[in-house]
């Protein structure tokens, strides 16, 4: 197979930011990472697939680790299809590999779309599924957002091995309410499992947080949202979460779930590399036509973001990761730390660093090159051209 090779573009590794660089491609993976000096010195192969980057930005492939549905389709909609349609449409937005994530639903509809996400791990052909993200059930009807709490559960370590049973070992994240009774026997179970527990939908004391915390819940989902929040005599979870630089957090980058010196003061109490950029975008996200549905309710876009048709509160996102790099970097964060938190990060949080999420030699080819006004102009999962502009 011939070489690729990404030509002059200012590259993101994952460790520097790097101009006039080149990035070769072969049988899947980085070949190389190549200053101009370089190139000039090898010449480029008679043979080699060149794209001109031509200054355009060469990142890491974005992952979506919370992500409900795009395009009008959605994890919850209960078909394999759904789930498909959700890979092929996510690299037209640079995203090489997502988490589909549920809410809680009915035990049936459930069990039945966990089922579905597995089906679809082998035969996706766009963006890769890295496992399903499940929101729930053991949550806190104390902080439940827009989600319904008609199926929200007490802890069950038993249903969490039915789950994880049905799943065949393909859940790769799971919100938790640390404070539910018995959540510390989940929590060691889910480790031993290998599911990142992420803290959320959550009215955790700071005491029930430090508990989590050693039993294992290192993560955070949507950080400051449905979630109890910062005070001076209980720190809480949002406390927590910037007290303790081993716990990663989750952000909606669109302005909007979070005001920009939030994320600006996360950033100067937490490691960079325990941000985690997300859309928790909703099935309406990016539809061109149609009635909107959302967590089965009609919703409406305003400013970006999706309101319930019945009473205006605020529903989720329709953020895509291209424009949550976007809006980052308009908010003042730096450009590489942006890709960062849409890339490399994530890829650490789901334990797939080894393999994506940087571009060094080795590993495997899954990256995007967008321009400087942020339009995706090309999208390689496994070193497959699988979306060109």
């Amino acid at each position: 197979m011939s070489q690729i090779w990404l030509h002059k573009g200012t590259v993101f590794t994952g460790v520097a930011l790097l101009p006039d660089t080149t990035v070769v491609i072969e049988d899947g993976k980085i070949r190389d990472v190549l200053s101009e000096y370089r190139v000039k010195q090898k010449g480029i192969p008679k043979d080699a697939i060149v794209y001109e980057a031509e200054g355009a930005f060469i990142s890491p492939g974005f992952i979506d680790t919370h992500i409900h549905g795009i395009h009008g389709f959605d994890t919850s909609d209960g078909t394999v299809e759904a789930v498909l349609e959700m890979s092929k449409a996510l690299v037209k937005y640079g995203v090489t590999g997502f988490c589909p994530t549920m809410y809680p639903q009915a035990d049936e509809v459930f069990d039945r779309c966990i089922r579905n996400v597995v089906e679809a791990i082998p035969i996706a052909e766009g963006a890769k599924i890295y496992g399903l993200n499940l929101e729930g059930p053991f949550i806190s009807r104390d902080k439940t957002g827009v989600l319904n709490p008609q199926y929200m559960k007490a802890v069950d370590v038993n249903l969490m091995k039915h789950y994880c049973e049905i799943s065949e070992g393909n859940i790769a994240i799971m919100t938790v309410a640390p404070e539910l009774k018995n959540m510390h026997d989940l929590a060691l179970f889910c480790t031993q499992q290998g599911i990142v527990l992420s803290a959320g939908h959550s009215n955790a004391t700071y005491e029930n947080m430090l508990e989590g915390i050693q039993a294992g819940i290192l993560h955070s989902t949507h950080f400051f949202n449905a979630m109890r929040r910062l005070h001076h005599r209980d720190p809480g979870v949002v406390g927590a979460i910037m007290i303790h630089p081993n716990v990663s957090a989750e952000i909606i980058g669109d302005g909007h779930h979070l005001h920009p010196s939030i994320i600006k003061l996360l950033m100067r109490v937490k490691p960079i590399h325990k941000i985690v950029l997300v859309t928790d975008a909703l099935k309406p996200t990016e539809q061109q036509d149609g009635v909107m549905i959302a967590n089965n309710e009609e919703v409406y876009v305003k400013d970006g973001v999706f309101h319930r048709a019945s009473d205006g509160t605020i529903a989720g996102s329709s953020l895509t990761m291209i424009r949550g790099v976007q809006t980052l970097v308009e908010m003042g964060v730096p450009v590489d730390d942006a890709m960062r938190m849409a890339s490399c990060n994530p890829a650490t949080v789901i334990s797939k660093h080894i393999e994506t999420g940087y571009l060094l030699p080795g590993r495997k080819a899954d990256l995007v090159v967008f321009s400087k006004d942020y339009q995706v102009r090309l999208t390689i999962v496994d070193g497959i051209v699988k979306f060109q502009s």
